[in-house]
């Protein structure tokens, strides 16, 4: 892909008719369980291979584990990534861990592709249809965790979502012609909706309306309940970002607010879109239309 340009993850193609995609993801805990923390973290590190359109073929284990943390939850985080990956169909081949103060862990996921298929983040068209795959507001809901202020039911609807794969909405989307596609992490839907603007030379309109939210992200985030990460990507995607009038300051800052193990951004031609909607429901897969490419540059926001 070169380092010019910031997509999902490295490509290497080594034949006519496959090239390699790679790329690392690892993080601090954001649940309390090390089970589930160890299967978010592989699913969120599987995400960049399904966001280019590519099939995982095998990871590696990345972690970082305190001395003093007993051994039972070390395993407990190992066995929960080992088992998200299973479920990918993926082996775990080896791996590298070392001592650190705070918990880390996560994969380096290998992946193939044919180099005519690769999903990119620029090729989006203006008259495009945005679709999202999974609901926003889990970077508010696990600092709530942290905070004492997220209810047990919020996390476990928040957690549910984490865990699930990209897989059928990656597949769902190369099957409906997309034309680009990005999955939401620490960026938030608005900064890597900018990537994926800025890189095909278009402006987004997002219907804030339309955007589905976890349970309990409205709440907590009307108490500004955020990640540092919020700040960060208000400050740096700020300026290319646009809001309705009207719209609190809180509602704008949700906007921001980093994923973990988030959905995929994908735009499709309108025809496509509806059907992809329609194969969605058939398939009991979530799928949302949240708003389009138009001409232009940055993201606006409507209310």
């Amino acid at each position: 892909m070169g380092l010019d340009i910031a997509d999902d993850a490295a490509i290497y193609q080594v034949a006519e008719d496959m090239a390699i995609v790679i790329t690392l993801d690892f993080f601090t805990p954001i649940v309390d369980d090390p089970f589930a923390y160890g299967a978010i973290a592989a699913a969120n590190s599987l995400s960049d291979i399904y966001a280019m359109g590519a099939r995982p073929l095998l990871a590696l284990n990345v972690a970082a584990l305190p001395k003093k943390l007993p051994i039972e939850i070390g395993a407990e985080i190992i066995r929960g990534g080992a088992a998200k990956a299973r479920e990918a169909g993926v082996p775990i081949a080896g791996g590298h861990t070392i001592q650190d103060e705070e918990p880390k862990y996560g994969l380096v996921a290998i992946g193939a592709v044919h180099p005519r298929r690769i999903i990119r983040k620029s090729g989006a068209r203006p008259g495009d249809a945005l679709l999202l795959s999974k609901r926003l507001g889990a970077g508010v809901i696990t600092t709530g965790l942290m905070r004492d202020t997220a209810t047990s039911r919020e996390i476990a609807t928040v957690t549910t979502g984490m865990l699930q794969l990209n897989q059928a909405a990656s597949e769902l989307a190369r099957a409906h012609n997309v034309h680009a596609m990005t999955d939401i992490t620490g960026f938030g839907l608005l900064g890597h909706g900018w990537e994926l603007a800025e890189q095909s030379g278009v402006g987004l309109e997002i219907d804030y309306r339309a955007l589905p939210w976890y349970d309990g992200a409205k709440r907590l985030g009307a108490d500004w309940t955020y990640p540092g990460g919020a700040f960060d990507n208000k400050l740096y995607f700020g300026p290319h970002v646009s809001f309705a009038p009207g719209m609190e300051e809180w509602e704008q800052m949700l906007c921001f607010g980093p994923e973990t193990s988030g959905g995929l951004l994908m735009a499709l031609d309108a025809t496509d879109a509806e059907r992809a909607l329609q194969a969605a429901r058939k398939q009991n897969l979530n799928l949302w239309p949240v708003g389009r490419v138009v001409a232009g540059e940055g993201i606006q926001v409507i209310a």
